[in-house]
């Protein structure tokens, strides 16, 4: 498997780190579907979509995702 982050287009704006984009770029370049990330995180899809909207961005359901796409949490500015 390769780094999902190397083949990534982050999305940035003035350093800014657009989360929900990031999140969804991670999960496809890794080649998981929405209910493929579901079952590795434990996350529902709803959840799931509702992150790469931008719609929530609450740190514990980030971490869920960050290590189920395996990439640091610092990629979706966490600490």
């Amino acid at each position: 498997m390769t780094n999902a982050l190397s083949k990534l287009d982050v999305a940035t704006c003035r350093g800014r780190v657009d989360i929900g984009v990031v999140v969804k770029q991670t999960r496809e370049a890794m080649g998981y579907s929405v209910e493929d990330l579901s079952l590795t995180c434990g996350l529902t899809g709803a959840e799931i979509i509702r992150i790469e909207l931008g719609a929530d961005v609450d740190p514990a359901r980030l971490r869920r995702n960050a290590a189920a796409l395996q990439v640091p949490t610092s990629a979706l500015r966490l600490a």
